[in-house]
């Protein structure tokens, strides 16, 4: 993976403002470790950080493609799984190619089909082309949003790139946020409205989306939907289908020219790839299939089964590693670094996120890094199959809210009363749930219960799963890990949206479509175990360290969440039982002592960017 900047601007000469391009790039150093890059001419400017994955030598960017007297000049963030057969197309009209790298396929891609490249490419991708004859840019974002794309306008100026802070380094975007900021970070949290920024003006292009931005101004479009149709294949063949898509998924996303490896957690979703991943190591003679698992100091002392987590990981990633013979890796996490990265993952996210969840998975990556560059991992498959208890709990299919927060209305006595009557926070959790809502492609004829769990469905995956691609994105580019997401094939979720929900549900069991499917490749004791989430430190000492130091921070006078909280509601809050069931912050995503975590990811977020409350 890489990072990607870039600025255009109609009335400035780029050229004198180099050291500015240099500054974006340098924000993105930890996403693309291995080389740097920048295009520089009057009005515009691409820059490039790289992390070698595929043809090292070729592959660097930005990359330059002529077509008779027309320039064009990418630089891309991604991986394009369906590269053999893109050059084979793209040969076949005539065109050559002087590397093996995926980057050189997708600019000739653009060159000769325009702006309807992205119809035709299969992966995770966030690129911007420039054409220097016809002056415009082209941007894109792959149809699940698994790679992320920011920008901004100001004036005469185009600004955009991977990550937030990349903007930031252009002094033409400033750290503020509104009302709509302040509603965001405070009301909806990691699960960000998507297209916002956060920051005042600053948006970020949504999955499925591509922008043209030239001298007539700045069009949006919408490349790629969701499209609801009646599924008409029987149980039997839909298993099918779904075991013939995911296989294909993993095996085109084996492919590195870098050590790669799994993430195994002994559920389902990570099983699953392991097993596939492992088998085709051993029919390519590749040797034993290196394996992390994350685990916590002194766990297993402090664990207590609950129905969100029955039970915990270690014993089933002996169990699959055993069986696959892959070479495991445990990672231990211990309680004063878990709480001391709390600050360093909020700078990689640019913003404060999943607290504890997040900085588990910062230190994780950081030390897989050590013995890989590449890794697979089983997110979304919860989204796209129905995992998640909001898509069993009857009180949480019928919220009318986000069903993973069904209660937002306890957070709103934890703002001050000057920033409640500023946002308006009921209100605004009310519209962007009914904003999201009014997106659902409904089937026509469809009975109110499926229609009701075909909502649910698209809440989770345009709402919900976001955070989860934002977490595992910055969290492991922040070492220039590149993690793949096989289950965010775009053609596995084309596919599955139409799926009865009967069927997802199969023998009523969470993911009860993908088990089957999954049939003969686990072991069946692996492959009907019940749902766990990414564990968690379970270790008292983990919430004494997180409120001792959120309390110490928001007793500073120079607390910057003094503007926003009411600080005499969260001391009260912080002397009671902090026990997940009884604090549910933002339901399934954040409770307890996450809250205070939190707290101190905003903290510290506000003081390090500077941001200024307008």
């Amino acid at each position: 993976m890489c990072g990607i900047a870039g600025w255009i601007d109609w009335e400035q000469n780029l050229a004198k403002k180099s050291h500015i391009l240099s500054a974006m790039v340098e924000t993105l150093a930890a996403r693309g470790p291995d080389a740097q890059g920048a295009y520089i001419t009057t009005h515009a400017a691409l820059g490039h950080r790289r992390l070698s994955v595929i043809d090292p030598v070729g592959g660097a960017q930005p990359m330059i493609r002529y077509r008779g007297d027309q320039k064009y000049v990418i630089t891309y963030n991604g991986e394009l799984y369906n590269t053999p057969e893109l050059q084979q197309e793209l040969e076949e009209r005539g065109y050559t190619f002087t590397t093996h790298c995926d980057t050189e396929v997708l600019l000739v891609a653009f060159i000769e089909w325009g702006a309807a490249c992205v119809e035709k490419f299969n992966g995770i991708y966030a690129f911007g082309i420039w054409d220097e004859k016809n002056q415009s840019l082209f941007l894109a974002r792959d149809r699940i949003g698994v790679k992320p794309l920011f920008y901004a306008e100001r004036g005469n100026s185009f600004i955009f790139g991977s990550e937030l802070k990349t903007l930031l380094a252009n002094p033409l975007v400033r750290p503020e946020i509104d009302e709509e900021g302040l509603a965001e970070v405070f009301m909806l949290g990691p699960a960000r409205t998507p297209g916002n920024g956060v920051f005042r003006d600053v948006r970020e292009l949504k999955p499925g989306y591509s922008l043209i931005y030239n001298r007539q101004g700045k069009m949006i479009k919408q490349y790629w939907a969701l499209e609801s149709k009646p599924h008409t294949d029987d149980f039997s063949t839909t298993k099918a289908k779904v075991r013939e898509l995911l296989i294909d998924a993993a095996s085109r996303q084996l492919v590195s020219d870098v050590p790669i490896c799994t993430l195994l957690s002994g559920g389902l979703d990570s099983s699953a790839l392991t097993a596939l991943a492992a088998m085709s190591y051993k029919r390519s003679g590749l040797g034993k299939l290196d394996t992390y698992s994350v685990d916590y100091v002194d766990n297993e002392l402090y664990f207590k089964a609950s129905s969100f987590q029955p039970n915990a990981d270690a014993p089933w990633v002996t169990c699959v590693s055993d069986h696959f013979d892959t070479s495991h890796h445990t990672i231990l996490l211990d309680t004063p670094e878990l709480a001391a990265s709390l600050r360093p993952a909020a700078l990689a996210r640019d913003l404060p996120g999943m607290a504890d969840i997040d900085t588990s998975l910062y230190l994780f990556c950081r030390e897989i890094k050590k013995g890989a560059t590449v890794a697979l991992s089983g997110e979304c498959a919860d989204e796209i199959f129905g995992g998640y208890p909001w898509f069993q709990r009857e009180h949480m299919i019928n919220a009318t809210t986000f069903p993973w927060s069904p209660n937002p209305e306890i957070r709103i006595p934890w703002l001050n009363s000057a920033v409640q009557e500023r946002i308006k926070p009921a209100e605004y959790v009310a519209q962007r749930y009914s904003d999201a809502l009014a997106e659902v492609p409904h089937l026509p004829g469809e009975e109110k219960r499926s229609a009701r769990m075909r909502e649910i469905f698209y809440l989770s995956l345009t709402r919900f799963m976001p955070t989860l691609l934002d977490r595992k994105d910055r969290m492991s580019m922040a070492f220039g890990l590149e993690v793949r997401v096989p289950f965010c094939d775009h053609r596995i979720v084309d596919y599955v949206w139409n799926v009865p929900w009967d069927m997802k549900n199969a023998q009523n069991r969470e993911k009860g479509l993908l088990r089957y499917a999954l049939e003969g490749i686990l072991p069946e004791n692996v492959l009907w175990r019940k749902k766990s989430p990414y564990p968690k430190t379970h270790n008292p000492a983990y919430t004494r360290a997180v409120v001792t130091e959120a309390l110490r921070v928001l007793n500073q006078e120079s607390s910057p969440l003094k503007q926003v909280l009411n600080i005499n509601k969260l001391r009260e809050i912080a002397s009671a039982d902090l026990s997940a069931s009884n604090i549910p912050w933002f339901g399934q995503l954040m409770s307890g002592p996450q809250l205070f975590a939190y707290l101190i990811q905003a903290d510290h977020w506000l003081r390090e960017y500077k941001v200024k409350i307008v």
